[in-house]
This record gives C-alpha cells, sequence and structure tokens, in this order.
C-alpha cells in the first residue's frame, strides 16, 4: 500500500507579517526506500522564529527557504521503515524533516537523524529543552554570559523554549534570574513554576523609562548578562541598568522580523560599561552540543529543567500557529502534533 505524505510549501514571500496565504498543503506520495534510506513517520514539528527569517530572500544568517518546497523545520518522530543497518524500525529519531508527516531520509549521510532515548525524556522534548532551543540557552548563558555565582542575569522571552532555560541554567550556577515577559500569567509561570527570582511583563510599560525603572527595582544589583531575543525598546532599557563589564548574548531579534527597523537608542553605553555583545548561531557551535545536551538530558530527567508546550493539532495547522508564535501567543515551546 502505497502511503500519501502531506505537505506544506512556502508559496509566496511576505512582505511584513506573514499569513496563512504564504503557505500550500499539498499531498504526494511516499517513494518507494532505495538502499541505505530510512522512512521516518514525524510525530512533532518544531515551530521557531528564526523561520520568519528564512522565509525573506535577502541576506540572514542562514539561506532563504525556497518557493514551492517544503518549509524547513524541526521534526521527531519514528522510523516506519530502514533499508540502512544504523537504524530499525521502531526507533526514535530527532532531525530536520520539515513540514511533513513522512520523511524520506538517506540515513548515510552522518548527523541526519540521530536516535533519541525516550525512557526518561518525552519525545517532544528533543525539540525543546533538549534539543536545539536548550542548547541555545546552554550556548548563550554558558559561553557569553558565563554568570558567576551572585551576579544577575536577565532574559527576555523568558517564558520561551529558549528564555525559560536560560533562567534556569543561571539558577543552577548560582546567578539571580529576572525575566522579562508578556502578560501576568506568563510572569507567574516564569518564577512559579521556573524559579526565576523576578518577572516584569513588559506589557505593563510601554516606554524604555518605565521598563528601566522597573528593572532597576527587579536588579537592585544592576545586570551582569542578559540574553537577548527581542530587541528594540527592552534590549533600550536593559542597557540603562547595565553594569560595567556585563555581557549579552544575542539570540534573536523577533522585534524586526517583519522588516521593521530596530534602533538602538544608547550604543554609547557599550563603551561606557565597557560591554561583550556577541551573536551567535547554535548550529556552528557543534562540537559543543554533547556537553549541552548532557546537562540539559540530566536535568529534565530528573525534573529539574522545567518546561511548557503550546502544541498546534495537525499538520494543516502549522501556519496560523507560526503566525501566533510571531505575535507571541504560544505559551513555552510551539510545536505541531503530527500523530
Amino acid at each position: 500500500m502505497s502511503l500519501i505524505n502531506r505537505q506544506i510549501q512556502l508559496a509566496s514571500r511576505p512582505s511584513g507579517e506573514p499569513s496563512a496565504e504564504n503557505f500550500r498543503l499539498v499531498s504526494t506520495p511516499v517513494p518507494e526506500l532505495a538502499e541505505g534510506q530510512v522512512l521516518v513517520r514525524n510525530h512533532y514539528l518544531s515551530l521557531d522564529p528564526y523561520m520568519r527569517g528564512r522565509m525573506n530572500e535577502g541576506k540572514s544568517y542562514a539561506q532563504p527557504q525556497p518557493l514551492d518546497e517544503v518549509m524547513i523545520g524541526g521534526t521527531v518522530g519514528e522510523v516506519l521503515a530502514s533499508r540502512n543497518e544504523h537504524f530499525q524500525v521502531g526507533d526514535k529519531v530527532v532531525g530536520m524533516g520539515g513540514w511533513q508527516e513522512y520523511q524520506l531520509v538517506d540515513a548515510s549521510q552522518r548527523g541526519v537523524l540521530q536516535k533519541v532515548d525516550t525512557t526518561h525524556i518525552p519525545l517532544s522534548a528533543y525539540l525543546g529543552a533538549v534539543g536545539m532551543p536548550g542548547v541555545t540557552a546552554w550556548y548563550g548563558l554558558t559561553q557569553i554570559i558565563a554568570p558567576k555565582a551572585g551576579e544577575t542575569v536577565v532574559v527576555s522571552a523568558a517564558s520561551g523554549a529558549v528564555g525559560g532555560a536560560v533562567g534556569q541554567l543561571a539558577k543552577v550556577r548560582g546567578a539571580r534570574a529576572v525575566g522579562i515577559a508578556g502578560g501576568a500569567d506568563k510572569c507567574r509561570y516564569v518564577v512559579e513554576e521556573l524559579g526565576f527570582d523576578a518577572c516584569i511583563d513588559y506589557k505593563e510599560h510601554r516606554d524604555v523609562k518605565s521598563l528601566s525603572a522597573a528593572l532597576k527595582s527587579a536588579c537592585p544589583g544592576g545586570i551582569d548578562g542578559y540574553f537577548e531575543n527581542v530587541g528594540g525598546m527592552i534590549l533600550d532599557a536593559v542597557m540603562l541598568r547595565a553594569n560595567a563589564f556585563s555581557r549579552v548574548a544575542m539570540c534573536g531579534m523577533i522585534s524586526g522580523y517583519n522588516g521593521e527597523p530596530i534602533p538602538m537608542s544608547a550604543p554609547q553605553l557599550i563603551l561606557v560599561n565597557r560591554m561583550k555583545i556577541e551573536g551567535f548561531i547554535v548550529s556552528e557551535h557543534m562540537e559543543l552540543w554533547p556537553s549541552a545536551l548532557k546537562e540539559l538530558g540530566g536535568l529534565v530527567a530528573t525534573g529539574k529543567l522545567k518546561y511548557r508546550e503550546s502544541v498546534a493539532e495537525g499538520l494543516e495547522n502549522a501556519p496560523e500557529a507560526f503566525v501566533g508564535l510571531l505575535k507571541g501567543r504560544n505559551f513555552g515551546k510551539q510545536l505541531v502534533k503530527l500523530v
């Protein structure tokens, strides 16, 4: 019996905010397996802000998503059929399967598919806390901010998959963790569930002066490290409270993903405070992934690293969930359940 694979392709490039009209749902037969190939039934699809940058044609840190091809994206699933000695039917795997229900992989290419153990870690966590978002948090915190015990680390988008992990990893290292998130529910979760010392609701602060005052109250000793996911006014407010020799890990700039300019109001503070500001792409540091995943996996398996998931049901709902992600409608890691 031949299988039918449903896929979502990029149909057009968005001008400004993306919409469901930029995507196309197609059905196509699954080809027969060739020698060395593996057929995976994807169980979950990861939706991530970086995908918005790839939808543009212009220069970014990643190649643009080609039109009329399956949208790129991380997936976890189960091996349905294998003509590769390294993979058996039933193996749980993680890879970049894209926005589709089935994935045919040449598994002889090293690294395209990784087996994972779901004994103590749920399969979906390999797209979040024990996947690319978790490693992103680990790298920015440990390699750029490198907090010492007693220092204060601030994290924007603190209730998200990356931000939530940053604060918890900072606490493991004896630092204070202060989050910035949108809405009272998210801030309550960041403090009560994730264990941050404080969380500021940016929706209550409509200008830099107000947000900076809130940061002063939450960070009486100033800010030693900042993990940036947002940009714009939030970065400006953090800069005003930054200590001498503070470190900023530049991970994301979601405030400008639809093409809006992101001016910086006081760049002179970089000099005045002798700040280190470093951007990074986690896929360029694969040599550190084993160290990161060892710590993250251990913390998740023992319940010491908590996370939350927003799950959309069905491939056809991925575009709407992705648009919602960019607007901050998700709560924690945004996934699409495909089975």
